[in-house]
C-alpha cells in the first residue's frame, strides 16, 4: 500500500498536504519516531512546507530499538505519510495528512545506513524523542552509566553501534574527519534541561571513546533546551476504526492529539534551523521558566491524576478531571504547590494556565488513559514532583497535596485497587517499587526510603507526617475520601 493507496479515498474534509513532496530534502534526522513526535515537531514542519517553505528540512525517521519495526513496515508501506487528527473537547476532529517524514531507516537492520546519513553535510539537526528514561544516567551515581551492556558493548567497537549514543557519536567522528562540520542535536523530551541532559550524555559516551573527539562535540555542537507540549495518547485499535470510517482513508497508524500545541525552543543551533517562529514555536533565550511551568503544573499534575484516578476507578483522564471535587484537588496542587515554585514565566497568566489545564485534562475525544500516565513513575516522580517538594519544604510553603500524590504512587505500588483488582506496574524498576510497596504494614516509611528517587525525604518531619497521614487515609479511608480532603484544605 502506498500514500496514494491510504489517502486517495479520503473525505474533502482531510486536509492533504499541498506541496510537492518529491521536492522536500531531508535536513532533519528524528530518533524515536512514535506518536509525540509525529504530532509536534513532524507537524511543526508540516506547518512550513504548506506555507511554501522549509524543502531542505525534510524529515528522516530513526527506528533504534527492535520494537520500531512495526513502524518501519507502516512507513514504507505509506511513503512516511499519515494522519494526524486533533480532537476537540466539542467533538471536532480535524484531520490533515502529514507528508514532512519523507524517508525511514531501521537502525537494528542496517545501522551503517543511519550512520552514513547522520555524517551527510545535508544533514543539520538530530532530534530525539527517547523517553525521560533513555539518557542512561545512573540513579544510583547521577552520571552517565558505562556500566550498561548496550553502551558497554557500543564502545567495545565489536560490532556496529546499536545505541542511540553510538550512533550518534559515530556521525559525527565521521562529519568531524570528513569536514562535513557539526550539526545541533536536538531533544524534545519531558526532562529539566533537556538539552543540558543530551550534552552530557552524549560527550560522556564520547569521551569514553575517545577523548578528542569528546572536546570536538563539547566545542562545536549545540545541545538546545526546549520545552515541548501536547497531549498525545497511544492510538488504539479503535481510534484506527474511527478514523477510517469517518474520513475514508486506510492509514495503519494514525496519531490522535489535543488541539494545544506548545514548543518552546533555545534559539541555539550551529548548522542552520527552520523558521520554527512561522510555525507555531516560541523561540527564547531562557526556556528554563516554560519548561518548569509545564514540568511541575502538566506533567506533575498528571501524576497527581494518574494514581489517585485509578484506585477511584477512573480509566480515563478526562472522567477524572471532569470530577469536580478531583479538579479542584488538582487545582489546590497546582496553584498552592506548584506556582509557588516557579520563575515567572514571560507572557503566560499562571492562574489561566491551570484553568486550562483542568480543560485539557478533561478533554474527553481524546481519551487519554489513566495507566498510560501512571507508568514510569521511577523517571517521572523524582524530576517533576520531588523538586516541588524540596522547594516548598525549603520556602516552608505548602507540601501536603504533593506527599499525598507520592503516597497514592506507594499505595498504587501495592499493585492491587480498592476492590481488589490487580494493578500491573510499568515501570523500569516495577519489582523493587513494588517490593518497597509491600513493606509498608510494617514499615509505612518503607516505600520514600529510596534516596536515589526521594532524596532525603525521610529525614523531613514535615514531609513525612504530611505523607503517613495521606498514606494512612488511602489505607483507611480510600482514595475518594482522600481526595475530597484535600480538595477541600
Amino acid at each position: 500500500m502506498s500514500a496514494d493507496d491510504a489517502f486517495s479515498a479520503a473525505t474533502s474534509e482531510v486536509e492533504l498536504p499541498s506541496y510537492d513532496r518529491s521536492a522536500i530534502t531531508t535536513g532533519i534526522m528524528h530518533l524515536g519516531v512514535g506518536g509525540f513526535h509525529r504530532a509536534h515537531q513532524a507537524l511543526a514542519v508540516d506547518r512550513l512546507l504548506r506555507l511554501g517553505q522549509g524543502f531542505e528540512w525534510g524529515i528522516c525517521g530513526v527506528g533504534v530499538l527492535p520494537g520500531d519495526r512495526r513502524m518501519r513496515q507502516v512507513m514504507a508501506d505509506q511513503d512516511c505519510a499519515y494522519t494526524l487528527v486533533e480532537k476537540s473537547p466539542d467533538g471536532t476532529w480535524t484531520a490533515r495528512v502529514i507528508g514532512s517524514i519523507v524517508d525511514y531507516l531501521f537502525a537494528p537492520e542496517d545501522p551503517e545506513a543511519v550512520i552514513e546519513r547522520l555524517a551527510d553535510p545535508a544533514i543539520k539537526i538530530v532530534s530525539l524523542t527517547v523517553t525521560e528514561g533513555g539518557y542512561n544516567f545512573s540513579p544510583v551515581t547521577g552520571e552517565f552509566d558505562l556500566t550498561n551492556p548496550s553502551v558497554a558493548t557500543d564502545l567495545a567497537g565489536e560490532r556496529p553501534p546499536a545505541t542511540v549514543f553510538g550512533l550518534v557519536v559515530e556521525g559525527l567522528r565521521r562529519r568531524r574527519e570528513s569536514a562535513a562540520g557539526p550539526l545541533t542535536v536536538m531533544s524534545c523530551d519531558n526532562i529539566p534541561g533537556n538539552g543540558e541532559v543530551a550534552r552530557r550524555a552524549f560527550t560522556a559516551y564520547a569521551q569514553a571513546l575517545d577523548p578528542d573527539l569528546a572536546d570536538w562535540i563539547a566545542a562545536e555542537v549545540a545541545f538546545p533546551n526546549g520545552m515541548v507540549d501536547r497531549i498525545t495518547p497511544v492510538t488504539t485499535a479503535d481510534d484506527v476504526a474511527a478514523i477510517t470510517q469517518r474520513f475514508r482513508i486506510r492509514d495503519r497508524w494514525p496519531v490522535v492529539a489535543e488541539p494545544f500545541f506548545q514548543w518552546v525552543l533555545e534559539d541555539t543551533f550551529v548548522a542552520g534551523r527552520p523558521a520554527w517562529s512561522d510555525a507555531g514555536v516560541q523561540l527564547v533565550a531562557d526556556v528554563e521558566p516554560y519548561e518548569l511551568m509545564k514540568l511541575r503544573l502538566l506533567n506533575a499534575g498528571h501524576q497527581g491524576l494518574a494514581y489517585f484516578g485509578h484506585l477511584m476507578g477512573f480509566q480515563y483522564a478526562h472522567d477524572a478531571a471532569q470530577d469536580p471535587t478531583f479538579a479542584a484537588y488538582l487545582l489546590r496542587y497546582m496553584r498552592r504547590e506548584a506556582i509557588p515554585t516557579l520563575l515567572p514565566v514571560p507572557g503566560i497568566d499562571l492562574t489561566a494556565y491551570t484553568a486550562t489545564l483542568i480543560e485539557r485534562f478533561g478533554n474527553g475525544e481524546v481519551r487519554d488513559t489513566v495507566a498510560r500516565l501512571a507508568a514510569e513513575s521511577s523517571d517521572r516522580i523524582p524530576k517533576w514532583l520531588v523538586p516541588v517538594i524540596n522547594a516548598n519544604l525549603a520556602a516552608d510553603g505548602e507540601i501536603e497535596v504533593s506527599a499525598a500524590i507520592v503516597a497514592s504512587w506507594a499505595r498504587y505500588a501495592e499493585g492491587v485497587d480498592e476492590n481488589g483488582e490487580p494493578i500491573e506496574l510499568v515501570d523500569r524498576i516495577a519489582d523493587e517499587r513494588s517490593a518497597a510497596a509491600a513493606r509498608q504494614t510494617d514499615d509505612p516509611l518503607a516505600f520514600v526510603r529510596d534516596r536515589d528517587l526521594f532524596g532525603d525525604l525521610t529525614d523531613q518531619p514535615r514531609f513525612v507526617e504530611a505523607y503517613l497521614r495521606a498514606l494512612d487515609s488511602l489505607h483507611t479511608r480510600g482514595a475518594a475520601a482522600t481526595v475530597a480532603d484535600l480538595a477541600a484544605g
